[in-house]
């Protein structure tokens, strides 16, 4: 089953606005993380849309919920990258704990919508 209409999707709007605010993020971080860090967390984010837009137009189930987990990994990924930038001082406590509220956010709705395609074999 494809969902042609990905884009549509909360959890896919919502994984878009966690792009921007890390592309935003890492803008700050020295010019020497530029191939590093940076480039590490911009990567992980744009995984996470991509890979449910992917997912939406697998046309079996199975595979779907592959790329709806691949993505739910780079959500995990970008987490710890965010703490690690944050232990590096490339970012303050505030930045830190909006950056994890969002990907929690995000998490929620990863889960549900995976929930739902699960229950869908």
């Amino acid at each position: 089953m494809s969902i042609k209409v990905y884009n549509e999707l909360d959890v896919w709007k919502e994984s878009r606005s966690l792009v921007k605010l890390i592309y935003n993020i890492t803008k700050q971080f020295p010019k020497e993380e530029l191939y590093g860090l940076s480039n590490q967390m911009q990567r992980s984010a744009v995984s996470i849309p991509s890979n449910i837009a992917e997912g939406c137009g697998r046309n079996h189930t199975k595979d779907s919920i592959q790329f709806f987990y691949i993505s739910r990994g780079s959500l995990f990924e970008l987490e710890t990258q965010l703490y690690l930038a944050y232990d590096q001082d490339y970012i303050n406590e505030d930045v830190l704990n909006q950056s994890i509220e969002n990907i929690t956010t995000c998490k929620k709705l990863l889960n549900g919508f995976i929930n739902y395609f699960q229950k869908l074999n």
